[in-house]
Formats: C-alpha cells, sequence, structure tokens
C-alpha cells in the first residue's frame, strides 16, 4: 500500500518527464505467466473498498485514453475486501458491465465509500445504486440474478486466485507481466510501462 502512495504522489509531483525509460524485469515488472494472451490486455485488480484503487481511478483513465484503441482494458474486481460485500459488490460490477453502465455505477459506489463515507447496505443499497446510474429496478435484479453474470462475477474470482491476487490496485498485462507500480515515478512513465509490456513478444 506504501508503494502505492507513493507512487500516486510521484505522479502529482512529476507529471511529465522527458527522460528515456529503459524497463527491466524485477524492477518495473515481473513475470507471472509464461505465456501471454493471444490480444494484448490490461487487467487491473481492484476493489471499491480500497483507498488507493479510488485515488487510482484518474490514473487508470489517463490509461486508456492513451494506449492503442486494440489494446483492452478489463477491471476485475476483488471478493477479499469488504467481508461479504466484497463479493456482491463483485456481482454488482459483473452486471454492470452486462448492463453497460458500469462507469456509471463505478463512480457512484466509489463516491459513496469514499467521498461521503457512507456504507452500501447489501443488496438493497446495491439497487440504489443501480437506480442513479439510471437502471431500472427490475432490470438490475434480473441482471444480478442472471447466468451471465454470475459467470462474469466467477470468471473474476477464478482471475484472482490464477494471478495468486494478496493486494489491490494490481496491474497485470497480456495475461504474463504484473506491473511493480512502486518504481514508477511519472504518469508519462507510467504508460509507457504499460505500452511497452502490452507490446512485449517474449
Amino acid at each position: 500500500m506504501k508503494k502505492i502512495f507513493a507512487l500516486l504522489t510521484a505522479l502529482i509531483i512529476f507529471p511529465f518527464s522527458a527522460q528515456a525509460f529503459d524497463f527491466e524485469e524485477g524492477t518495473h515488472y515481473e513475470v507471472v505467466k509464461q505465456t501471454a494472451t493471444a490480444t494484448p490486455e490490461v487487467k487491473e485488480f481492484f476493489s471499491f473498498y480500497c483507498p488507493h484503487c479510488f485515488k487510482f481511478e484518474p490514473l487508470m483513465t489517463n490509461l486508456k485514453q492513451k494506449l492503442p484503441e486494440q489494446v483492452k482494458i478489463k477491471k476485475v474486481h476483488v471478493n477479499f475486501i469488504g467481508k461479504e460485500m466484497g463479493a456482491e459488490l463483485t456481482q454488482a460490477y459483473a452486471a454492470a458491465e452486462i448492463l453497460k453502465v458500469e462507469d456509471k455505477l463505478s463512480s457512484l459506489i466509489f463516491d459513496q465509500i469514499h467521498t461521503q463515507d457512507k456504507a452500501i447496505n447489501g443488496r438493497a443499497g446495491v439497487l440504489e445504486l443501480f437506480e442513479k446510474a439510471g437502471v431500472d429496478k427490475q432490470e438490475a435484479q434480473n441482471a444480478l440474478a442472471s447466468f451471465p453474470v454470475s459467470g462474469l462475477a466467477s470468471q473474476m474470482k477464478r482471475d484472482t486466485e490464477t494471478f495468486n491476487i494478496r493486494g489491490v490496485p494490481t496491474l497485470i498485462v497480456n495475461g504474463k507481466y504484473k506491473v511493480n507500480t512502486g518504481s514508477i515515478r511519472s504518469n508519462e512513465e507510467f504508460v509507457a510501462l504499460v505500452t511497452f509490456l502490452t507490446q512485449k513478444k517474449n
């Protein structure tokens, strides 16, 4: 967590850098799997209950704008923070993806937890947030109970276990490389490192 805080601070203090970057395995990234995905992708493991994930959102928004269009960014909500509500919000995020309101719902959830400092009270509280995101309550209930949403939530749980995620935010690039965020000193370097890893062939 201290490394994430240091990164966030550094990105504010050093928003731009003219230096050329030379990224090294073991310093800037780690190899966590031997085989990369067929197409470039970035998976961000996060939790709505994680304050560092909340502060990380603008950096991910900027990254999404800077990466080539063919590089897909996938967000994976983890269950291990927030007790029983961790899994509930994984289900909620999966439903939001299916309903294509994930950005709206994410903003509302982060705001309620970290800005308003208010708890989300179970499924009823989740449904209230869907309504604020413009989704009819019955439509949200149907989505939350649907097979596609359950399948997507289960996939998020499997991904968390597959990559042995123990802290968030964590970025896995091309299913093979884990970004060492503590090594990064600027926003520009962050974008450059992730871009480098999406293009890395071995």
